[in-house]
């Protein structure tokens, strides 16, 4: 007996922002596998019986290792259970989906992907801007500030990311993004490019913190909060109402 795998999209963590498909699958779940930026009152609308299982992973933390997630979804659905894949922002962005899928696959064990709301388009909406622009941010490009090691990749597009007719999004960005603005800036991105600081979108300690990338820079070269964030950079960051 073989059971199925929904890998649901959680949003940024409102909960008024799941879709109904994400509403509906969390209901008949009978276990559910949950990052922890997908807990609190999102997890409320998973039935009673449901086994709930936390396998998140935070930077700086304690962290289940991603072979160790990969097959508690294989044993689970094993059993003939219906499991939720509870995954933060869009399931598709930044979140490991495709290794789960690969376990699945070997294991012969059937899936569907739900999508949601990415954490930057939450964040652009609670800063009240949009992402683009018609002839001066044409282009939305998404990247990780973070490899494996948790550091700044050495093989990013850097032209393309000193672009500043495009709006960038980093995510996973704070720690390195100091970094990363001495290589934008070499690239000739202008220092006082406009960025915005997103921390904790969609939950009740939710900050934006208006900046430019050269001060944004410094001020995380002094320290990080515990928060989760990513930032945006570009001509369209300082338009906050």
């Amino acid at each position: 007996m073989t059971g199925f795998v929904s890998f649901v999209s959680s949003g940024p963590g409102d909960p008024e922002l799941l879709t109904l498909k994400a509403v509906a699958r969390l209901q008949t779940a009978d276990a559910v596998l949950f990052d922890d930026l997908s807990s609190g009152p999102i997890l409320a609308h998973a039935h009673a019986g449901a086994d709930m299982v936390a396998v998140g992973k935070r930077a700086g933390r304690p962290s289940p290792k991603q072979d160790h997630v990969s097959r508690l979804l294989v044993d689970y659905a094993s059993t003939g259970a219906r499991v939720v894949r509870l995954k933060s922002g869009d399931c598709g962005l930044f979140g490991r989906l495709e290794e789960e899928l690969d376990a699945l696959k070997a294991a012969g064990i059937g899936y569907e992907i739900i999508p949601g709301v990415s954490s930057a388009f939450a964040a652009a909406a609670a800063a009240g801007i949009p992402l683009t622009r018609r002839m001066s941010a044409r282009r939305v490009q998404f990247v990780t500030g973070a490899d494996v090691s948790g550091t700044l990749p050495s093989d990013l597009n850097w032209a393309a990311l000193a672009d500043p007719l495009a709006t960038t999004v980093v995510f996973m960005g704070k720690r390195s993004f100091p970094a990363l603005v001495a290589v934008l800036v070499a690239h000739g991105l202008p220092p006082d490019t406009p960025a915005l600081l997103a921390e904790s979108v969609g939950h009740p300690a939710q900050s934006l913190t208006r900046s430019t990338i050269a001060a944004l820079a410094q001020t995380l070269q002094n320290g990080t909060s515990s928060l989760p964030g990513l930032i945006l950079y570009g001509p369209l960051a300082l338009d906050l109402p």
